[in-house]
């Protein structure tokens, strides 16, 4: 090798490593900006992964993310064959299409064909310039970083979320969503051949405004297909018959309230949700209809539960998201309103569990005073004597009121809201909370009261309802705020309850109604309620008007109701809650209860020697104690101190038979496992050991 020579070749790698350093200094001082492709369209998803709700990207587009794996291939052929026949052999930039680009500029003084790969376009698609010199030169090294850092799926994946097809619709997806109304997995040679001809001049070919150009350039795109052969003849020769009858489809307006809750708290861009679509459509317009019937300005709102799981399978916020006049972009499922009388079986429910009263314990329904508070019943009529059960099945308001004054209405009020179905008090820094809560005097929202009648309908857990499907942590377990035994008895108690007429659901074996629920009216008729349960399902319903004027006479048993029943028709329950009696539920009737249990009265103050007397204490066993189970069928003696007796043992939920006034009786256990023992003085103090007996 010469001198010369050797000299021309050093020169040659010093341009070439020039080039190479000065691309490499360009891409760091000018990287990728990639801000187009990532801010895209909001999408709600169903259970099944069906489109609920569409939002626009911050910049104002519905730009939808799509992969080649979302379009058809028939699509996918056409595009590559059309726009960029090398795709997969160049590196950004084709030199075969570029040289002949230039030598036909040179021979006609114009542009006659382009040179841009896909790899160009998804350049300047990330980053639109006015079309220049400068701005193809740009193209050109943004081609050769996308090549550099993706791979030819990942850089079709960018022209397809990005190119333009008419006004502010981008990507693939959201283009078969706006002119076909489906997703663009499946599309027809017709549907395909247009779609890779829109990008070119996405305005003017606009097939809903302009069929016949829009026509024109997919038959352009189908003839050069032809020369291809690359499809059969008849495939294509049915597409050129097609004629474009494009009918544009809105953005997805479904679940609307519940998919603006989730945006606002979720930044991901696709949300699964448990709704199960069909049903929230239905739900939907069964709302629009229903308020028809009621007076003017009236407006409902559904919640609907999947107990099991508590997962959201429907949520109306309002009968018509988009009516002004009932304000009904206001999510009523979130709203604080006066709950009426929806809050009794809670009342009740902590009354049972405390072994205050049982639901065939007598009370006396009588015009009563607590203190300057004088509550009335509904219909303005009293009963007198009548069980509890019958209490809660009429709705009467002064054994409410009696039940709550027992437990005490702080302590009922802080232990459901801590539970999850949070009280707000009207006034919580003035006053505490008082007997006017059993009455619905406190606000709460449907979803809370939704959620707790589902603890009631399943487990007792008060667990938060699920909005999304997504892969949780696993909680820590949540302790029941009702034994099985409450649960059965409330299930029992609330499937008494009258349904409206023609509205009953029966179960055809035996007759008997499966749905446990109640109804509520708050103060003015400004709020009706209806709320219940089967064994699958927790509906709750609320009717009134949004800005909190009165409907006269719509209470919850007319005009909520009704609507609760259709939706469980459609629900077709199978099952009803609770339906099996567990071992420890007391089912007597009233002359067979503890005397105790046969009467509940209002709190009253006991003479001065009871003040003196302590309460009753079980010493043996201690309660959550671990005892050996004793040896050769030997009885455990069960010990008592303090009370006034006669004493009522009551184990597992059975009175144990033996001395009233001894401290010490012997109780042979059945077996391994938990147990209760409740110790009864006679004024009624109770004790409770829970305790764990092993071999």
């Amino acid at each position: 090798m010469t001198k010369n020579v050797r000299k021309k070749l050093a020169r040659l790698l010093a341009i070439l490593a020039s080039f190479f350093y000065g691309i490499l200094i360009l891409d760091i001082l000018y990287p990728l900006n990639l801000e187009r492709y990532e801010n895209l369209s909001t999408e709600i998803l169903d259970k099944d992964g069906n489109i609920l709700r569409h939002y626009l990207s911050k910049d104002g587009f519905f730009r939808l993310k799509t992969s080649v794996d979302d379009v058809d291939p028939k699509y996918l052929k056409m595009l590559i064959a059309y726009e960029d026949k090398r795709f997969y052999s160049h590196r950004g930039v084709d030199p075969m299409a570029l040289g002949r680009a230039f030598i036909q500029f040179i021979q006609n003084g114009k542009a006659i064909s382009g040179a841009s790969t896909l790899t160009m376009q998804a350049a300047k698609l990330l980053e639109p310039r006015r079309r220049n010199i400068i701005s193809k030169i740009a193209e050109i090294f943004r081609s050769f970083q996308l090549e550099q850092r993706f791979t030819k799926k990942e850089i079709l994946n960018i022209y397809l979320t990005l190119a333009p097809f008419g006004s502010n619709k981008e990507g693939v997806r959201a283009a078969a969503y706006y002119y076909f109304g489906r997703e663009p997995s499946f599309l027809t040679a017709s549907e395909a051949a247009l779609l890779v001809s829109l990008p070119q001049s996405p305005t003017k070919n606009r097939p809903d405004r302009f069929p016949k150009k829009a026509q024109k350039n997919r038959d352009k795109i189908l003839r050069c297909i032809a020369r291809l052969d690359i499809f059969k003849k008849d495939v294509l020769q049915t597409a050129f018959k097609d004629s474009i009858q494009v009918k544009t489809h809105a953005l997805a307006l479904n679940a609307p309230h519940f998919s603006n809750f989730l945006k606002t708290r979720n930044s991901q861009l696709k949300i699964k949700t448990p709704i199960d679509k069909s049903l929230q459509i239905w739900s939907e317009q069964l709302a629009k209809n229903y308020v028809k019937n009621l007076p003017k300005f009236s407006n409902a709102a559904i919640l609907i539960i999947e107990n099991k799981t508590r997962k959201i399978i429907s949520y109306i916020g309002s009968a018509e998201y988009q009516n002004s006049e009932i304000l009904g972009y206001v999510d009523m499922v979130k709203a604080v309103r006066s709950p009426g009388s929806t809050l009794k079986p809670f009342i009740y429910a902590e009354a049972i569990e405390r072994a205050m009263v049982h639901p065939n314990s007598l009370i006396n329904d009588i015009p009563t005073n607590f203190g300057d508070y004088q509550p009335e019943n509904f219909n303005q009529k009293h009963y007198g004597d009548l069980t509890l059960e019958q209490a809660l099945q009429k709705s009467l308001n002064i054994p409410a009121v009696i039940a709550l004054e027992r437990i005490g209405p702080v302590r009922f009020t802080e232990k459901m809201s801590r539970l999850g179905l949070r009280l707000k008090l009207p006034n919580a820094d003035a006053s505490p909370a008082g007997l006017a809560i059993a009455l619905g005097g406190v606000g709460v929202t449907l979803a809370d009261l939704t959620m707790a009648y589902s603890a009631l309908a399943s487990d007792g857990r008060f667990e938060a309802l699920k909005f999304e499907i997504k892969n949780q942590k696993q909680q820590e377990m949540i302790k029941p705020a009702f034994r099985m035994s409450v649960l059965w008895h409330m299930a029992k108690m609330l499937r008494g309850v009258h349904a409206p007429f023609g509205q009953v659901i029966e179960n055809r074996s035996d007759t008997k109604r499966i749905i446990s629920y109640k109804t509520g009216t708050s103060y003015g008729y400004r709020d009706a309620w209806a709320v219940g349960y089967s064994d699958e399902y927790t509906v709750g319903i609320w009717v009134g008007r949004t800005d909190g004027a009165p409907n006269l006479d719509q209470y919850g048993a007319i005009a909520a109701a009704p609507l609760f029943f259709k939706i469980f028709e459609r629900l077709n329950p199978k099952i009803q809650a609770h339906n099996i009696k567990p071992k420890e539920a007391l089912d007597l009737a009233n002359n067979d209860l503890p005397p105790y249990l046969k009467r509940f009265e209002r709190f009253m103050k006991k003479d001065t020697w009871a003040d003196n007397t302590p309460p009753p204490e079980i010493i043996f066993p201690l309660h959550r104690s671990i005892i050996q189970l004793p040896e050769d069928n030997n009885p455990l003696v069960l010990e008592a101190s303090g009370g006034k007796k006669p004493f009522i043992w009551i184990i597992n939920g059975k009175i144990k038979k033996a001395s009233r006034y001894a401290t010490k009786i012997p109780w042979l256990p059945d077996g391994e496992g938990f147990s209760e023992i409740i110790l009864v003085d006679a004024l009624g103090r109770k004790a409770r050991s829970y305790i764990k007996l092993i071999p």
